[in-house]
């Protein structure tokens, strides 16, 4: 049986584990963002003037793939 401070502990290593992967997606969304704003900022443009974000999302997963098949190359 896991005692109250193991338990505690263990849930503390969890929410910090949580939070650092959840901070780590926003920090690579938000440089995949600004990386598209600054080399396609007409598909950025047209997003926000016709609220739609499928354009923007598309080109999104686009940077991110060539990002990652770019990290890939070096491993």
């Amino acid at each position: 049986m896991i005692s109250g401070s193991e338990g505690k502990m263990s849930l503390a290593r969890f929410s910090i584990s949580l939070f650092g992967v959840v901070a780590l997606i926003a920090a690579t969304l938000a440089a995949a963002t600004i990386w598209l704003f600054l080399t396609d900022p007409v598909t950025v443009a047209d997003a926000v003037k016709d609220g739609k974000v499928t354009p923007l999302v598309q080109a999104l997963a686009g940077v991110l793939y060539d990002a990652f098949r770019g990290i890939l190359k070096y491993i």
